[in-house]
């Protein structure tokens, strides 16, 4: 049975990327067939697709739109292959589509098209600049790398989020793996392809040095992944784990599952894995056509049916490895030789061993770890972090490590509530204890999509406020939250879910994405369905157009951008007094000003800014009118959100800059006392002297007479803050450390 197809639809790529191996390799196949796909092949593909799901009673089927570059097909004609697969398919089975792009033709208009048909997409990026433009350039010589990384923010956009499927990268030992790694992750990606390069006996990979550089390199990005608490999915790390403990090899680099894969060209043509082009021309032809020949036909051919033989089928050599349930002999195409075919190890063998020899045992020796545990090991941060952080703005690999303390911390929570779910048999109950399965089950497969929903401030928020003393009728109501938080993560997994989520002032919640507004007829819960093509409720599909859903929209800020969240019913916290929902010119006042507030931090306070583009995820749009105070002992800010007065009310990015060190400073008491409890004054005049801190550096370097008497105003306040803190008597050790590092800031000034 084949349950997995690629459509070429596009034959010609924008770029010239020069390890490519449509173009670059032995098959030269491309220049015989059409530059696109025509409406009555893709019309006989989908047909042969259908039958052979109904043939075989199959449940789901992959169809991964590709090239070339299928983005050069334009939207016209993208939609219409969409919606004939859509047509055809979808009556017999499950369709999981996707497309896979170099990401420079993304724009909204494409993402909306995906989001209406469910199309999932992955794109090709190699890392940072220096790495991606190594190889992934323009004919012309220039370099790719912005173009992919606006495609990307696009991706991450909480209206086109659930259609993001991660990335993939090829490995080059030339570049730095821990930079490839870090440049990489911070795209959000919900998961990670490390492939190596195609190559044959015949024109094998460049070893310089000699040895396993490829096991060397992948090696340091595991050590480093692992240590990260494997914070996003790595196929080839997963497929190796898996594969050793007797799971699905989840792809065909490695592994003995058999690979039930087949490739529809732009004329038709039924060929084998893309892979074989770097093997020989012609090397992945079968010479039968989706017109006249059905799927069974193709795969009983010798060439297919060999990528299902399993040990059998591999040589002699790799039978008798002691890691050869783990590889799997490696990727078909790179055990050819001329001469004796594929009957050969893996011409990557040496480096496939080596790496075994590291995933493998490192994983039978890691922890496993624990959603509840309150170990000080996550849950603190290095004295280099801290001292960052007391000196003002803090380095962003500080304020990333104070943001990765702060999800282990709500993990924490989120586990308590679990713990305490109730047993009663209402539907309220019944929506929370469904929620925590759903989860549990996505935090299993795919961790990175749990962390992108509980990363999101609101989480922590509603976790702390269940965990106070119940509110008699909303106390069931917010447990039941818990199934929006786990719907949430499926979306984002793109994984398949059916469960009830509770009904709040008429609308479903859920956390990062959206709110789904049903009326206040509605019950107490409805029951709705999530999959890799979105969420399914009251009986239709929820699409960007559909005139109930409201998504969490996102702003530019300089040059990144941040959620604008309006809607989640969490996003209160003491002394803040939310807005509602921004339409019309006071949306567009905030977009606007938010940008310019970022441009001119970057321009004023760049360390500053360089601190928010670290930790600052969402912004909180508040009311008119002074702040109702921070009620003492009532909830802190958590990292990574920010309220913020209408725009044209004061400094926007003078707020910014206030509200966010108080986030940190929260967030960073919560790990390590800074003050006594008692009494209360020490710690509000902390929070002030450090708030100021940013302030007076903004005014520092702002030109004029009224901003040098605003700093001058603000360092002598903070002088006389820290020392009343000093000598009050009430800092803890952390603390004396803390203040002494704001106490050298200010003195740097002494000469402004």
């Amino acid at each position: 049975m084949v349950t997995e197809y690629v459509l070429k639809i596009h034959n010609r790529c924008d770029l010239a990327c020069d390890h490519c191996y449509v173009y670059e390799h032995a098959d030269q196949s491309w220049r015989r067939k059409p530059r696109a796909i025509g409406g009555a092949t893709v019309r006989w593909a989908a047909r042969r697709i259908a039958e052979h799901a109904a043939a075989h009673g199959l449940g789901e089927i992959r169809v991964v739109l590709h090239g070339g570059e299928p983005l050069l097909l334009g939207a016209a004609g993208l939609r219409e292959v969409l919606a004939v697969l859509r047509s055809r398919v979808d009556p017999v089975c499950r369709l999981d589509l996707r497309l896979h792009t170099n990401g420079v033709l993304l724009d909204e208009t494409l993402c909306a098209l995906f989001d209406e048909y469910a199309v999932r997409v992955g794109v090709s990026l190699d890392g940072d600049r220096a790495a991606n433009d190594r190889h992934r350039r323009f004919a012309d010589g220039r370099s790719s790398h912005p173009h992919v990384r606006r495609a990307l923010e696009l991706l991450r956009r909480p209206e086109y989020r659930h259609l993001y499927a991660g990335l993939l990268c090829t490995v080059d030992p030339a570049n730095d793996p821990i930079a490839v790694y870090e440049a990489l992750l911070a795209e959000s990606p919900p998961s990670l392809d490390l492939l190596l390069p195609h190559a044959t006996w015949d024109h094998p990979p460049p070893r310089p040095d000699g040895g396993t550089p490829y096991a060397d390199w992948l090696g340091r990005v595991h050590a480093r992944w692992t240590s990260d608490g494997r914070p996003v999915a790595i196929r080839l790390f997963d497929s190796m784990l898996s594969a050793a403990s007797g799971g699905p090899s989840l792809g065909e680099s490695v592994g003995l599952d058999p690979v039930n894969l087949l490739v529809i060209e732009t004329d038709g043509g039924w060929e084998q894995a893309d892979s074989l082009k770097t093997a020989f021309d012609g090397a992945p032809e079968t010479g039968l056509n989706v017109r006249t020949h059905a799927v069974d036909a193709v795969a009983a051919l010798p060439g297919p049916a060999a990528r299902r033989g399993g040990l059998a089928a591999l040589c002699e050599t790799c039978r008798s490895c002691e890691v050869v349930r783990v590889c799997g002999g490696g990727l078909y195409a790179h055990r050819y030789r001329t001469g004796s075919g594929f009957s050969n190890p893996s011409v990557y063998c040496p480096d496939l061993k080596a790496l075994a020899g590291l995933v493998v045992p490192a994983a039978k020796a890691a922890p496993t770890p624990d959603a509840g545990s309150t170990g000080t090991a996550a849950h603190t941060l290095s004295p280099a972090a801290f001292d960052s952080l007391a000196r003002g703005p803090g380095d962003p690999a500080a304020v990333a490590a104070l943001a990765q303390a702060g999800l282990s911390l709500t993990r924490a929570l989120v586990a308590r509530v679990a713990s305490g779910l109730p047993d009663g048999a209402g539907e309220l109950e019944q929506a929370a204890r469904e929620g925590l399965a759903l989860l549990s089950r996505v935090d299993l497969e795919r961790p990175a999509a749990v962390a992108e929903v509980l990363a999101h401030p609101c989480t922590a928020v509603w976790a702390s406020r269940c965990l106070r003393p119940p509110r008699a009728a909303c106390a069931t109501l917010d447990l039941a939250h818990l199934a929006g938080i786990a719907a949430s993560a499926a979306l984002h997994a793109g994984m398949e879910a059916e469960l009830p989520l509770p009904v709040r002032d008429g609308s479903l919640h859920l956390p990062a994405l959206g709110v789904l507004r049903l009326g206040r007829q509605a019950g107490r819960t409805i029951r709705v369905s999530v999959s890799s093509r979105g969420l399914y409720a009251a009986g239709r599909r929820v699409t960007g157009q559909d005139p109930r859903w409201l998504p969490v929209r996102s702003a530019r800020f300089g040059d990144r951008t941040v959620l604008v969240d309006d809607l989640d019913a969490f996003r209160g916290r003491s002394g803040w007094r939310p807005a509602g929902r921004l339409t019309g010119s006071r949306w567009e006042g905030w977009r606007t000003c938010l940008d310019g507030a970022g441009k001119r931090l970057e321009q004023d306070a760049p360390a500053y800014a360089r601190a928010l583009g670290a930790g600052l995820r969402a912004v909180v749009p508040l009311r008119p009118g002074p702040p109702r105070g921070h009620r003492a002992g009532g909830l802190r800010h958590p990292l990574g959100a920010v309220g913020l007065p209408p725009p044209g009310s004061g400094d926007l990015e003078v707020a910014l800059l206030r509200e966010f060190q108080i986030a940190k400073l929260d967030a960073l008491t919560t790990l390590h006392g800074l003050v006594e409890v008692t009494p209360q004054a020490p710690g509000r005049i902390l929070r002030e002297a450090y708030a100021r801190l940013a302030q007076a550096e903004l005014w520092r370097v702002t030109p004029g007479a009224d901003a040098r008497d605003r700093f001058g105003r603000l360092s002598a306040r903070i002088h006389e803050a820290i020392d009343v803190l000093t000598a009050s008597g009430s800092l803890t050790p952390h603390g004396v450390r803390f203040v002494a590092g704001m106490r050298a800031t200010v003195g740097a000034w002494a000469g402004d």
